[in-house]
């Protein structure tokens, strides 16, 4: 499992979207519905952005700008870091860490396939490392 193909198959491809025009406040609120800390921005089936907490933190609240009269396209981050279902696990953790982001768009041709976040990369590699662990133990033990 060190592909993001294979975190999709376990994790599943269903993908919270917000258009850009939407308000801020509804964008946060569609967050807490589906507890998950971004959203990405689509025109249509267009990916244009991404919207996370943070963008909302650092954009809204913390320049006091009102929710409701803000639109998802004046916070959101643009254009967003992808990568395809080919891309290794190592890979994203590298652009994550390079980039400081916590969630990937996964585009197959010009279709957003799923996301990935840093939580769904991390587990990944600990599943990989205990049975890389347990394999190990059994060699040693037989």
């Amino acid at each position: 499992m060190n592909q993001v193909k294979h975190l999709l198959e376990i994790k599943g491809r269903t993908v919270h979207a917000v258009a850009p025009d939407a308000a801020v406040l509804d964008a946060i609120r569609l967050m807490a519905e589906r507890r998950v800390g971004a959203l990405l921005v689509m025109r249509g089936e267009q990916l244009v952005g991404i919207v996370s907490e943070r963008d909302y933190a650092r954009k809204v609240i913390l320049q006091g700008r009102s929710s409701a009269g803000t639109t998802v396209s004046e916070i959101m981050s643009a254009p967003p870091v992808t990568v395809g279902p080919d891309t290794e696990v190592l890979e994203c953790m590298r652009l994550c860490t390079h980039s400081r982001i916590r969630h990937l768009p996964v585009v197959e041709g010009n279709s957003v396939v799923g996301v990935i976040s840093i939580g769904d990369l991390v587990k990944a590699v600990i599943d990989e490392q205990a049975e890389q662990i347990e394999q190990l133990q059994r060699y040693i033990t037989s």
